[in-house]
């Protein structure tokens, strides 16, 4: 199977191969998040491996589209999300590495798929958090880990990006080795309601209100944050939540 970083479909006859979207297409693995009926079509995720035994995750759509002005009539959303990982990678963002991803439209409508590279050693924040993390590494890589996730997100919006969908559990965190020696690392995950803003400042309100609104963090901890990410920013942002 070849791998293809180029999302194609009908419009795009110069670079699209068929062949490898089937062969993919038909390799079958456990689903993480079952078929579920959103967008007049179906999305879910399985985890897949590849001949070399890589761990992957491939997204499959039917029928899944998101509309703009763009697109009136509706662009399969594997299409949109590769964009924006392409763009958040581009800004510097951490983000799952792009193993295939295309869309063709057939008789009974679009189909979409999207296969990224597993995020080795990473774990949800939100997990990161009940499992103790906090505790066992103690509060100064806390600080550490904070400065990552500010820094992430400032280059995401300071490139007009909006994660659309911002939860602790789209924030995967991953710790190697113990005390000041420690390696902290961030990304971010499910691109799907990403898109361009017109401003950076749209993004970043938009963002920073919903991850106010489901994280846990306390008043200390969010202070914190917002001070790493206005440093990386480059400028105050007037509206951001208290």
């Amino acid at each position: 199977m070849k791998a293809d970083t180029h999302a194609a479909g009908t419009y795009d006859r110069g670079t699209f191969d068929r062949a490898a979207l089937n062969a993919w297409w038909q390799l079958q693995g456990e689903w993480v998040e079952e078929p579920n009926v959103r967008r007049d079509g179906s999305s879910g995720v399985q985890r897949i491996h590849d001949k070399q035994g890589r761990l992957l995750y491939a997204k499959r759509q039917v029928g899944h589209l998101y509309r703009s002005l763009r697109h009136p009539l509706g662009s399969p959303t594997v299409l949109r999300e590769r964009a924006a990982l392409l763009g958040a990678r581009k800004a510097g963002v951490n983000v799952p590495e792009i193993v295939y991803c295309a869309a063709e439209q057939g008789p009974d409508g679009w189909r979409g798929l999207l296969i990224t590279a597993a995020l080795d050693g990473f774990q949800a924040l939100d997990e990161w958090y009940a499992q103790g993390g906090r505790e066992r590494h103690g509060e100064q890589l806390h600080k550490r880990l904070l400065q990552e996730i500010a820094t992430n997100l400032a280059r995401l919006h300071l490139a007009r990006w909006q994660h659309g969908c911002l939860y602790d559990k789209h924030i995967f965190v991953r710790i190697t080795g113990a005390g000041e020696a420690a390696q902290v690392d961030v990304a971010l995950l499910d691109l799907e309601k990403c898109r361009r803003r017109l401003t950076r400042t749209q993004a970043a309100l938009h963002d920073l209100r919903q991850l106010k609104r489901h994280s846990a963090w306390n008043e200390a901890d969010w202070q914190r944050l917002i001070d790493a990410y206005q440093a990386t920013f480059g400028s105050a942002i007037k509206g951001l939540p208290a």
